[in-house]
């Protein structure tokens, strides 16, 4: 199978069993979005959403957020973990968001990128998910997948993005990389996959991943 058919396989799949793609991170803007994401980093968006009620509560805009203390966001974030430097983070770019942004989550990715925190990956999801231009943000589980599936060479997520985009249709991007995250949570696990399970990795998967899948 080639790659082209690959995609047109994985994109026909996924459309059976994710058909639509409700944003897994609780938010009602693009700043609570912003700062949703970026609390996601080595943390679960289940956990994620248990917080940011406490946080949002607060302070759901730059303004009332710069109003907080460091510490005190640090309290309430500790459960995310990596709460010292996240804390640090979403002071600094609310403060940075009201001096140069007029208080506005900028639609560009070199903006979002200049944010203290935020990433390419980050950027990517607030572009999707916010703004709604074409983005593949790749995490875990879609570098994961696309790896196994032979999409990529799986070097790096960088590759992996640059891979996905020439393969997959622009169109399809904004769906496609949620309905691949959700198809890795529940079927295809980073330890101990089975092909019971994980259907599309049995009939598309590389030889040399198949090897270390039981049945």
């Amino acid at each position: 199978m080639t790659k082209k058919e690959k995609a047109k396989f994985i994109m026909e799949e996924l459309d059976k069993v994710y058909p639509t793609t409700p944003v897994p991170l609780d938010h009602k803007d693009p700043f609570t979005l912003l700062i949703a994401v970026l609390l996601s980093a080595q943390c679960t968006d289940v956990r994620v959403n248990q917080i940011t009620p406490y946080l949002f509560a607060k302070a759901d805009n730059p303004y009332d957020m710069v109003k907080l203390s460091v510490e005190e966001i640090r309290e309430i974030i500790k459960p995310c973990g990596l709460s010292p430097r996240k804390s640090k983070a979403i002071h600094e770019l609310s403060q940075i968001l009201i001096d140069k942004h007029d208080g506005i989550v900028p639609d560009n990715y070199e903006d979002l990128e200049f944010l203290p925190g935020v990433g390419h990956k980050t950027a990517s999801v607030v572009m999707s998910q916010a703004f709604g231009y074409p983005a593949f943000p790749v995490d875990t589980h879609i570098h994961r997948l696309l790896y196994r599936w032979g999409i990529t060479n799986g070097k790096n997520v960088t590759q992996t993005e640059i891979d996905a985009k020439k393969i997959f249709p622009e169109e399809h991007w904004n769906k496609l990389h949620l309905q691949i995250i959700f198809y890795g949570r529940s079927h295809s696990p980073a330890r101990s996959p089975k092909l019971s399970v994980d259907y599309i990795t049995e009939a598309i998967g590389t030889k040399k991943v198949l090897k270390d899948y039981k049945p």
